[in-house]
């Protein structure tokens, strides 16, 4: 296990006409020994390229990176005491899996060959795969491998285990076991782990922190709860959830927040002004499962709107609804045996504890849900 730091963390690649890209910009992350943190972001942000030089396969072009206070910048990838699952597995297609997991010990220690053997062999059972032994990667399903790269990594019982979307590969059910898992070894084992991934549901189930990466900038580190309801800005609050937050430009006026074409007037509490402090030009969020859909009429007079339904998107236990006020199109979730057919006026809500506000030009948080007051708050559902 190692405490884990990126300081400042850039790195940036050469074009061949001189140009520069900066694939990461002075990332800094303190990662706990023996946390479980999740890189993620869409594609292109950089977080493989930020593993990678964690993993000592591509240079830094500056800051630092140190294992427990100490510097690994120029240290080579294998000295490094880091083990990296890979989103391609990397199997030796020639090597049996007792072969395939023994082979980084028998490179890089002077362990003896029994010991070796014990190692595999109970590792091998963790992972659920000892009458997999002697057979070769060509001869095993998809999920298999998977535990195989694990397994390879495990048994070196290193100090980081970097991976690489290492799910990307499996089928949606088996991606969900394997996330339990996952998250069931790393607990077990108390190593240090990085994580990386664009599936945000991963993001958000597995990771005791989520750093959250876009076009090389850090937007935010956070737990998973405090990065959904407490987002930075407005990138964040449109990446972590789904269906995506819904955002309404509008401009303030006094205490309320009026919509283009004034199609939403929305009236603001006193303490919720003062967060908003002298900003004008704003961004209204509000997650599609915090509203309420209803009866037209049982809407709160201040905070409700009349809106008609254009599809719904039945998904069993819950259903989105996309709804018309006036100009601006929203999506709202709703319990699944709650009765809505498009073409449906209905009454809408958008309960002022749950909203989020962000400047129009920086896109910076300047309102968020409380998280204390989540355990206490009891938003009903309308029913139709």
């Amino acid at each position: 296990m190692a405490h884990t730091k990126l300081d400042k963390v850039t790195k940036v690649f050469t074009e061949d006409d001189g140009g520069e890209i900066v694939a990461v910009d002075e990332v800094s992350i303190d990662i706990d020994d023996g946390e479980f943190l999740v890189l993620v972001g869409p594609s292109g942000c950089g977080k493989s390229t930020t593993l990678r030089m964690v993993a000592g396969l591509e240079s830094i072009t500056s800051g630092t990176i140190s294992l427990d206070d100490r510097t690994i910048n120029d240290v080579p990838a294998k000295d490094r005491d880091i083990a990296m699952v890979f989103q391609s597995y990397a199997l030796y297609p020639h090597m049996t899996v007792r072969e395939n997991m023994s082979f980084g010990l028998e490179e890089s220690t002077d362990m003896p060959d029994d010991e070796i053997e014990t190692h595999v062999a109970e590792t091998a059972e963790m992972m659920g795969i000892e009458r997999l032994l002697d057979r070769k990667p060509g001869e095993l399903s998809g999920g298999q491998q998977q535990r195989v790269a694990l397994g390879r990594s495990i048994v070196r019982d290193p100090a980081v285990f970097l991976m690489d979307e290492p799910l990307s590969n499996l089928d949606a059910k088996l991606r969900a076991e394997m996330r339990t898992e996952l998250q069931q070894l790393q607990s077990e084992l108390g190593t240090t782990t990085i994580y990386v991934t664009h599936d945000q549901t991963e993001a958000m189930t597995m990771g005791d922190r989520i750093a959250i990466l876009d076009e090389g900038v850090l937007q935010q580190v956070a737990t998973p709860l405090e990065c959904y309801h407490q987002p930075n800005n407005l990138f964040v609050a449109g990446f972590m959830g789904e269906p995506a937050m819904n955002f309404i430009d509008v401009h303030r006026e006094d205490e309320t927040l009026v919509a283009r074409n004034e199609s939403l007037k929305y009236p603001l509490s006193e303490s919720t002004l003062r967060d908003v402090g002298d900003a004008t030009d704003l961004v209204l969020g509000i997650r599609p499962e915090d509203i309420e859909v209803g009866p037209v009429g049982e809407a709160d007079s201040d905070h409700g709107f009349e809106a008609t339904v254009s599809v719904v998107e039945p998904k069993g236990n819950e259903s989105n609804v996309y709804l018309d006020v006036g100009d601006l199109d929203i999506v709202a979730t709703v319990p699944g045996l709650q009765t809505i057919d498009p073409g449906d006026t209905v009454g809408v809500r958008f309960p002022e504890p749950t909203i989020h506000l962000f400047e129009a030009d920086s896109g910076r948080a300047v309102h968020t849900r409380s998280l204390e007051a989540l355990d206490d708050e009891t938003i009903p559902q309308a029913s139709n």
